[in-house]
């Protein structure tokens, strides 16, 4: 069989939403990047083998953002009549065309080389190309899900849920087990303009009343997306999967027998487009790490000052049986958003080169119940991968980064449009030191070191179509780069993916408050404004435009937004 070596200086293993993000972080601040997935597709659950939604904190401006929202935006903007293979197609981009950034598909980690308690190098066999990859790194990411690592590295780990007296957990139950949240085959339907018939297999389960589906509506309609179609709670999530898969097959086709061929559901004109034969999971092996988040961390709002992200999803906690339990099939619990996360919940305890992000960060199984979205996940990923290129400049361990940069963390962070929580962006030096003038509005919102509303402070610049800001300065001054934050919605509940298509489904759009066209003037020696660039169809929230200009006096107009009338801008950094 053919091998190939790779050297590098941070391997991720794991390429759904967090390890993706990890990546690309590391890559885009100039550190050499392996990303190996063991699929063919990114996105892990969000991708079109699972097909689940991705979801995040509740409440007004909550909103992730960051590298997850840049790819949301930019499925809004390319994928109108959402389907998964644009969906695909963009997860893939993000990672195949990113300078610094290696990508094996298909290819699974199974081996690793250890120096005591250092990983040395990871392994993975490609199955499309019968190739051994061997990627030997500094720092290591294991963003897999189940946790690979874990077993091949000796790396502290949990798996299950703690008793409720170990970290006074309300929530938890008396005694402690190796129970889990289960795994999911979802299904998706359209509608179509006229009757459509389904034909079950014979080896499907048989649901011929409302009454074999207690606590589970099944109705085609609305946000339906099939997700209490679960089981694998009760046993083990890893080695059972292929078992669990068989059996969620049965369920899922004999589910959809139910809907079509008894009783009332309003599904004649209905198809069953595609059922996954890839299981999503929610829990398996949980990292322990230097802090183990729990119930009350989650409930006191995390105010971690290592806060390196954060969720605000309840603590979503689904009955180990899932299916088979007759009763409802998960508990909301109450959960603040936003919550903090601990950055030392991120790298090992005992393995001194890895760190982890994703539903299997250093958690108990209460807390990880609500860290375990995707939207945070995401978030986390993107803390990593910045947390590496902080240690590969410095020389430093993942702890050491805690012990030594935290601070420089948050701010990278920040700087990137990664909202932290009870924090505040330092603006940059030039952008304070300019005089500040507009249209209309109060200016001095753009560098009060808040991106999005918080509470009652809407800490934005607001004008309309033809409103400026102007920045002016003592003596020219050289521009090289502009930052811009603009308004994205942050209350938007549009998903990156339909589960149902009916006749009158409403196609995606770029969100109407973006700005879309704007440009830059600068003042000559004359006092003559003159344009200097100009953008046009923007549809990303963050914008970091080079300039390479040179002037006394600069003027930003704002020309067009994708649809609303008054326009938000969070902030504008000049460097």
């Amino acid at each position: 069989m053919k091998e190939l070596k790779h050297e590098v200086d941070f391997c991720v293993v794991g390429g759904g939403m967090a390890g993706l993000c990890a990546a690309v972080a590391s890559a885009r601040k100039g550190v050499k990047t392996l990303l190996m997935h063991d699929r063919p597709v990114l996105g892990g659950n969000a991708s079109s083998e699972i097909r689940m939604w991705i979801c995040g904190a509740a409440g007004d401006n909550n909103l992730e953002t960051g590298i997850v929202e840049e790819i949301q935006l930019e499925n809004l903007y390319r994928n109108n009549y959402p389907n998964f293979s644009i969906w695909d197609s963009i997860l893939y981009e993000k990672a195949a065309f990113q300078e610094n950034l290696t990508l094996l598909l298909n290819c699974s980690c199974n081996n690793v080389e250890m120096e005591a308690n250092k990983i040395i190098s990871v392994k993975g066999w490609q199955l499309t190309t019968e190739t051994w990859h061997t990627v030997k790194a500094g720092l290591f990411a294991d963003c897999s899900g189940d946790s690979i690592l874990a077993p091949l590295t000796h790396a502290e780990f949990r798996q299950g849920r703690e008793a409720a007296s170990e970290f006074n957990e309300s929530i938890a139950p008396e005694i402690a087990d190796k129970k889990t949240m289960g795994m999911s085959c979802l299904i998706q339907a359209r509608e179509t303009d006229k009757p459509q018939k389904f034909i079950p297999p014979a080896w499907a389960h048989k649901y011929l009343s409302d009454d074999d589906l207690p606590n589970r509506g099944h109705m085609p309609q609305g946000l339906q997306n099939f997700w209490w179609l679960e089981i694998g709670g009760e046993g083990d999530s890893v080695h059972d999967a292929e078992k669990n898969r068989d059996e969620l097959l049965k369920i899922a086709f004999g589910v959809w027998d139910h809907i079509k061929n008894h009783g009332e559901h309003n599904a004649e004109n209905w198809v069953l487009e595609w059922v996954g034969f890839l299981p999503g999971k929610r829990e398996s092996r949980r990292y322990v790490g230097d802090y183990i988040m729990n119930q009350n961390d989650v409930r006191s709002e995390g105010r971690f000052e290592d806060l390196v992200a954060y969720g605000g999803w309840s603590m979503d906690d689904h009955h180990p049986a899932g299916f088979r339990y007759p009763g409802t099939p998960t508990i909301f619990h109450e959960a603040p958003s936003p919550y903090g996360i601990s950055y030392r919940c991120l790298y090992s305890k005992n393995i001194e080169n890895l760190f982890f992000a994703g539903r299997n960060i250093s958690v108990t199984h209460a807390a990880m119940s609500s860290t375990r979205v995707m939207r945070t996940c995401a978030t986390l990923g993107q803390a990593v991968g910045t947390a590496v290129a902080i240690a590969v400049k410095n020389k430093l361990s993942p702890r050491g980064v805690y012990q030594e940069k935290i601070s420089e963390l948050k701010q990278e962070l920040m700087d990137d449009d990664c909202y932290l929580p009870f924090n505040k962006r330092n603006v940059s030096a030039l952008t304070m030191k300019a005089m500040l003038s507009a249209s209309d509005g109060d200016p001095e919102q753009l560098r009060n070191g808040f991106d999005r509303p918080i509470g009652e402070d809407e800490n934005c610049w607001k004008t309309k179509k033809g409103g400026w800001i102007q920045f002016d300065f003592e003596k020219p001054v050289d521009i090289e780069e502009m930052r811009f934050i603009f308004d994205s919605n942050l209350n938007r509940r549009i998903l990156n993916i339909a589960a149902l298509y009916p006749l009158d489904f409403k196609n995606f759009s770029v969100p109407a408050t973006l700005v879309s066209d704007f440009h830059i003037e600068i003042q000559d020696e004359k006092g003559n404004w003159k344009e200097a660039l100009n953008v046009k169809k923007n549809h990303q929230r963050l914008l970091f435009i080079d300039t390479g200009l040179r002037a006394k006096s600069f003027r930003i107009v704002i020309d067009k937004t994708w649809g609303n009338d008054e326009i938000k801008i969070f902030s504008i950094d000049l460097y």
